[in-house]
């Protein structure tokens, strides 16, 4: 049973609260049961086509080529709610249709599977209830800006577990752990890697390569696993 507690933005009356920990536990369920479902084992990356599969999934249309200048030019997901079907996410063609911003584009595509997944209810309960008649812009729907597609502030909760999701989809909380253990251990670094050490860039590369996420995901991972840090000291990594 999720925990609920005060949405102090005013969107809802409630709000979810999920710790890491569960976020991770979740994500890493979901992708590990998709992946075993479509290749018959586990392992990474997980492809672009599983992703779109996944949304796909759970009951949401995906238009990966949509315009969302409508909503502002840092604006690169949109997913939209309604009463009586699945929700709906639209990507922006700007990432989608752009080689180069593959990386980015699986980050939007996994961030939306977060409010789809994880925040849909919210609005279902709101629906039910008879409570959508916010005749605020956008009341039914999550709009996710470029800024936040990764690394929200705790204070916007739903961008920032959004954000938490895509990581932990791309990058499940147990391989990323391996692959970090597989490299200290021989190397007796069993305190802080600061973020600006050689050690860490060595990580940030690592998980670039075997998840196929841009530097800067790969970074907010290892911060939010507490892998690298930002500050000095002798605590354990894995404690």
């Amino acid at each position: 049973m999720v925990k609920m507690i005060q949405d102090n933005t005013g969107r809802f009356a409630k709000r979810p609260f999920f710790t890491e920990k569960e976020l991770d536990s979740d994500c890493e369920r979901l992708i590990r049961e998709l992946l075993q479902k479509r290749r018959g084992k586990v392992e990474y990356p997980v492809l672009t086509d599983d992703l779109t599969v996944l949304i796909e999934n759970h009951d949401a249309e995906l238009d990966c080529y949509a315009d969302l200048k409508a909503y502002g030019d840092d604006v690169e997901g949109v997913t939209e709610f309604f009463p009586d079907k699945g929700p709906k996410v639209s990507i922006s063609a700007h990432i989608s249709g752009d080689d180069r911003r593959e990386n980015r584009y699986r980050t939007t595509l996994t961030h939306e599977f977060g409010h789809v997944k994880f925040h849909g209810p919210l609005w279902a309960e709101k629906f039910a209830t008879g409570d959508l008649l916010d005749r605020r812009p956008h009341a039914n729907k999550a709009v996710s800006k470029r800024d936040n597609i990764l690394n929200a502030p705790q204070s916007d909760w739903m961008e920032w577990q959004a954000g938490y999701i895509s990581g932990a989809l791309l990058m499940p909380v147990t391989p990323v752990r391996r692959l970090v253990s597989d490299y200290c251990s021989p190397r007796e670094l069993h305190g802080n890697i600061h973020v600006t050490s050689d050690h860490a860039a060595v990580l940030t590369q690592m998980v670039m390569e075997r998840f196929a996420v841009s530097e800067e995901a790969a970074r907010v991972r290892l911060l939010k696993l507490n892998l690298v840090t930002t500050t000095t000291g002798q605590a354990s990594l894995f404690g």
